[in-house]
């Protein structure tokens, strides 16, 4: 790759430290050039870590955007925001990675991919569970048919007790929900990418507030406030396809039970299955027998040597910028994405009206 892209970062939280920055800052190719946050000195912290010479800092992202040299911009933002900056960085001829989810409801998720198609620039969405080394292995055993036709499948995003207590998580005025939006998205986004299949036909779904009353609750990151805590505590939802294929997703913050993990996968096929409770585990029958095989995804090959293999988040990066530099589809296309938001949004509607949300 010859060019060097320059990016701009709008929300310079937790997202963004976490994941986007540390990731840019590894790829030859890239140069953060502007940083933006309502809370500055937020964004004065990024630009002295990451920065490029002369860096600038923005407290209004509007202002950000006016700068015509600036090529990317990586939209990490709570999720009320992500269509409005979305829509305007696109709108001002920049390539755009917006975090997950797309944005708080099914309507700005279209508006986006509408302005991306209109605008001729690219869009992605942050969804980098695809790019575990986990998540490739079985995308291609699922391309190569292996599996061949999934019916079923279960899309896990559970937590005991982990709660984040931090941020806007918990306001569902801001973020448009809870653990169904924060990480049941990644795992339904993980299934329906195994699956290739893109059109729902009628959803059911639940969302409760049993847990998120309590007083003094034992939790990862510290007893949370009941007053503040405004969004579910847990969620579930079945959804149907136009061509039969049901998946069961099931997402919580706060539930009693054991068997926790999130952005995993199970797939059931008619040649095979697999899933990723224990592992990334194939499942089959070969000669009238059934078999299990559970895949050695490390590259360790003797006691000194654990293999080197590229971050997720690198990964995800790197093939972000190449699609721009070659002018080709994203991993995650903002229709893929825009297909969850929509069915994330049933979800929500169905437990609220009791009735299942059927789409055209």
């Amino acid at each position: 790759m010859s060019k060097i892209f320059r990016i701009g970062i709008i929300g310079c939280g937790g997202i963004a430290n976490g994941k986007h920055m540390p990731a840019l800052q590894n790829q030859p190719n890239a140069e953060m050039v502007a940083f933006c946050d309502i809370e500055v000195e937020k964004a004065y912290e990024a630009a002295h870590k990451y920065g490029a010479t002369g860096a600038k800092v923005y407290s209004d992202f509007r202002e950000l955007l006016q700068d015509a040299s600036i090529d990317v911009i990586h939209v990490c933002t709570p999720n009320d925001s992500h269509a409005e900056i979305t829509i305007a960085a696109l709108e001002a001829s920049k390539h755009v990675m917006c975090e997950k989810p797309m944005a708080k409801t099914a309507a700005d998720a279209r508006r986006m991919v509408e302005v991306a198609k209109r605008s001729g620039k690219k869009l992605t969405i942050g969804y980098q569970n695809r790019f575990r080394s986990d998540s490739q292995y079985l995308k291609q055993v699922c391309s190569d048919g292996d599996l061949g036709e999934v019916y079923y499948a279960k899309a896990h995003a559970i937590r005991r007790r982990a709660v984040p207590t931090w941020g806007v998580f918990l306001d569902e005025e801001k973020q448009g929900g809870g653990p169904l939006i924060d990480i049941g998205t990644h795992a339904l986004d993980l299934t329906l990418w195994m699956m290739d299949n893109y059109k729902p036909k009628a959803v059911l779904g639940t969302a409760f507030h049993k847990l998120s009353s309590k007083k003094n609750a034992a939790n990862a990151w510290g007893s949370w406030d009941p007053d503040k805590f405004t969004v579910e505590d847990s969620a579930f939802g079945m959804i149907t396809m136009q061509n039969g294929a049901t998946i069961v997703l099931e997402s919580s913050w706060a539930l009693n039970m054991l068997q926790t993990g999130e952005a995993k996968t199970t797939l059931c096929g008619t040649e095979g299955g697999a899933d990723m409770q224990d592992g990334l585990r194939i499942n089959g029958e070969n000669h009238s027998r059934l078999y299990s095989n559970l895949i050695q995804l490390d590259d360790k090959g003797v006691d000194f040597y654990d293999g080197k293999k590229e971050k997720p988040a690198d990964l995800e990066a790197r093939l972000w910028l190449q699609a721009i530099e070659e002018d080709t589809d994203p991993v995650v296309t903002p229709e893929q994405a825009c297909v969850v938001s929509e069915i994330l949004e049933a979800i929500y509607e169905s437990s609220k009206t009791g009735k299942a949300i059927y789409f055209e």
